[in-house]
């Protein structure tokens, strides 16, 4: 299918820039940011996230900019913005509010304005496009119109990219939508689902990611049930996973900025509604405790050894939320190193992927580098980069001292036939 709509992405981050570089394929595509020196980065075919090839990069038809006025060229526009929580939890739709100001100020008559951040049910209609309004003097669903299309990028996944994940769509009205679905069309190959309401829409994103949270949770409480039974979880789960119908979900850190976020969206809403949800919270609670139950059985296991935990070193390989990506979101992996540290532990932490800067700035974590490592007494591959796992035993056992040594195997990602006989696998 074909358009002849000009397309803008409003945010170049996970989400925008392969969206923009997608739909660069069939004319050129107004790029904006706020941040001066990300837009300078993607001029120079940089991307820092690694979601775009520098190649792809250089040669996509995109109009890379930082200033406002440049969004007048388009007339439909995809915000794509981060929409994180607050420090009490809550939603902070701040970045997509100012987004919202941006964009209406060099709104026309005839523009469609589409939002794939993630939020709760009702906030494009009933927070967003009055903004809009307001900075416009326009009015929705006269001068121009909304849709909402959320996002479903999975960070560092090559597979499942923009292109060839199902979209859904929705808009305003059945005009707007049929709109919003063609233009979308021309790049999503998976094709689009036309959900009856920009509310479904907004519904059915928090509720992939809080389906995901709750899951996790099951089998995270499970692995720590296992633990005290002496029962390896993953073996479990082999097991169980013979049934036909047994969900594929495996026990880990739950970081990042969907599925440890999107959960709170929906909490949030319920309490609007006057309902108090149950097994959300206590699912992001559980979650969120995982890092320092990590980090409690690593000081045991220590103590079991024979170590003195106040003198012992412990690294840990990993910081940002998942493997084979640089994004440090929400990462979980700083609840291990804090807990180990108010122990008297001293932590060294190597994550090749992370920016050291980004880290010291963003979470006060220094970085080692794989020369300036120590010796250490326990060894906690929080994160599975593919670097580390393909080094294997051999690497692992050089980070550690000659003596009865821990590996912490948080997702259960190495293989247990060829473990060196003075080291001591615990995982979850």
């Amino acid at each position: 299918m074909s358009h002849n709509r000009k397309v803008s992405i409003v945010g170049l981050g996970y989400v925008g820039l392969p969206a923009a570089v997608a739909f660069a394929k069939y004319g050129c595509v107004i790029g904006f940011d706020i941040n001066q020196q990300r837009i300078q980065a993607l001029q120079a075919g940089h991307d820092h996230t690694h979601e775009v090839e520098s190649d792809a990069l250089k040669s996509a038809d995109v109009f890379f900019t930082s200033n406002p006025t440049h969004l007048q060229q388009a007339d439909f526009h995809i915000i794509a913005v981060p929409t994180p929580v607050d420090e009490q939890k809550h939603p902070d739709l701040l970045p997509v509010l100012r987004a919202s100001k941006t964009v209406g100020k060099q709104l026309k008559r005839g523009d469609i304005v589409v939002y794939e951040s993630t939020v709760y049910p009702g906030a494009t209609e009933e927070t967003c496009v009055p903004v809009l309004e307001r900075e416009s003097g326009l009015q929705c669903g006269i001068d121009f119109s909304v849709g909402y299309s959320p996002e479903r990028i999975n960070p560092g996944d090559k597979v499942h990219t923009f292109n060839n994940i199902m979209k859904v769509v929705s808009g305003f009205d059945a005009q707007t939508l049929e709109i919003v679905a063609q233009v979308y069309s021309t790049v999503v190959t998976a094709g689009v689902y036309r959900a009856t309401s920009i509310k479904i829409a907004e519904a059915a994103k928090v509720v992939e990611n809080t389906q995901r949270d709750v899951n996790i949770a099951l089998i995270n409480e499970l692995a720590m049930i296992f633990n005290r039974l002496g029962i390896d979880t993953h073996d479990v789960l082999q097991a169980a996973g013979t049934k036909w119908n047994f969900l594929p979900f495996t026990p880990g850190l739950v970081g990042g900025h969907c599925i440890g976020v999107d959960p709170y969206y929906l909490d949030h809403k319920a309490r609007q509604v006057g309902y108090k949800p149950q097994i959300i919270p206590a699912s992001r609670l559980l979650n969120d405790g995982m890092g320092v139950f990590i980090a409690e059985q690593a000081l045991q296991h220590l103590e079991r050894l024979g170590s003195i935990v106040q003198a012992s070193v412990v690294t840990v390989l990993g910081l940002s939320f998942k493997e084979n990506v640089p994004d440090l979101r929400n990462t979980r992996v700083v609840d291990i190193i804090h807990t180990l540290q108010k122990h008297g532990v001293s932590v060294q932490v190597y994550d090749p992927f992370v920016d050291a800067q980004e880290a010291e700035q963003e979470l006060g974590i220094t970085l080692c580098t794989a020369e300036n490592l120590q010796k250490a007494a326990c060894v906690i591959l929080a994160v599975s980069h593919r670097a580390f796992i393909e080094q294997g035993w051999a690497w692992l056992a050089g980070l550690l001292e000659d003596k009865r040594s821990l590996v912490i195997d948080v997702k259960g990602t190495l293989p247990r036939d060829s473990i060196p006989s003075h080291i001591q696998l615990w995982r979850l």
